[in-house]
Formats: C-alpha cells, structure tokens, sequence
C-alpha cells in the first residue's frame, strides 16, 4: 500500500503509540508516569483503531494495519 494512501493524522497516531510505547518501557511498570503513558497508549489505540480510513478498506484492512504499522516504525517520530 503506497505511502501516501494514509491520512496523515493516521500516521501520527501511530508515531504517537510508538513513542509513548518506547517512553512506557523505559520508565518501567513502577515509574511515576506509567498511568499518564497507559492512559494515552488506550487513547492512541482507540484513535488508530476507529479512524474512519479503515472503513474506506473492506477486505484489505489488516494488510494496510501493518503497512501502516511498518511505515510509522521505519520512518521514526
């Protein structure tokens, strides 16, 4: 799936999980920002999840979920 198929807010969202995930594990299950980050990891996911791009894709979703995915972990924050 091209690269430019993805709406833009979609690929920062993911950027943003990405981020907030490496931020997660590095401050540890005990680390005072542990709620913060798991808190905005669920926001993320649900912002990822239900974008209505997806609904534009029937039958090719989970394939363009991991292009996605991919993309936003190659190219970095």
């Amino acid at each position: 799936m091209p690269h430019h198929a993805f709406p833009d807010d979609l690929v920062q969202a993911q950027r943003d999980w990405y981020t907030t995930y490496r931020e997660l594990a590095v401050c540890g299950p005990t680390g005072t920002r542990t709620t913060v980050l798991r808190r905005r990891l669920v926001r993320l996911s649900v912002r990822i999840t239900a974008h209505p791009f997806w609904t534009t894709l029937p039958g090719t979703a989970p394939a363009a979920r991991m292009a996605l995915k991919e993309m936003a972990w190659t190219e970095g924050p």
